[in-house]
C-alpha cells in the first residue's frame, strides 16, 4: 500500500499565493510537492523528473494550462500522468473542448476536501496502472 510520501506532485500556478496554499495543503497531507510558477518551468520540471500528478492552473501568462498539457500529453518521451486542471471556468465545456475526462477538473474557488479527494483517486487509479 502506498502512502502520500511516495507519490510527488508539481504544482502549477503564476500567483504565489496560491502555490504557497496548495502546497501547504498538500504537504500536510504528507505529499512531497514541487511547484512551477509558469508553464515554460513547469514543463522543463516536468521533462527533467515528471511527476505522479500535477496540479494546472488554466490562467497563466505566456502558456496557459491547456498549452502546457497539451504539450505533456504530446511528448512521446514522457510517462503517462495524469493532470488535474483548476480553473474558474465552467468544467463541462472545457473538458469536450480538451477531450479530457470531466473527473480532471477541479473548480475554483478549491474546496480543500474536494482537492485531496480526487488527488488520492487520481494518484490510486495512475498507480495501478
Amino acid at each position: 500500500m502506498c502512502s502520500p510520501s511516495d507519490f510527488r506532485i508539481l504544482v502549477v500556478d503564476d500567483i504565489e499565493d496560491n502555490l504557497f496554499l496548495l502546497r501547504t495543503v498538500l504537504e500536510t497531507e504528507g505529499y512531497e510537492v514541487d511547484t512551477a510558477g509558469n508553464g515554460g518551468s513547469a514543463l522543463a520540471k516536468v521533462e527533467n523528473a515528471p511527476p505522479d500528478l500535477i496540479l494546472m492552473d488554466v490562467m497563466m501568462p505566456d502558456m496557459n494550462g491547456y498549452e502546457v498539457t497539451q504539450r505533456i500529453r504530446q511528448n512521446p518521451t514522457l510517462p503517462p500522468m495524469p493532470i488535474l486542471i483548476v480553473t474558474a471556468y465552467d468544467t463541462l465545456q472545457l473538458a469536450q473542448g480538451l477531450a479530457l475526462e470531466p473527473s480532471n477538473f477541479i473548480r475554483k474557488p478549491i474546496e480543500f476536501d474536494q482537492l485531496l479527494t480526487k488527488v488520492a483517486s487520481l494518484l490510486k487509479a495512475h498507480h495501478h496502472h
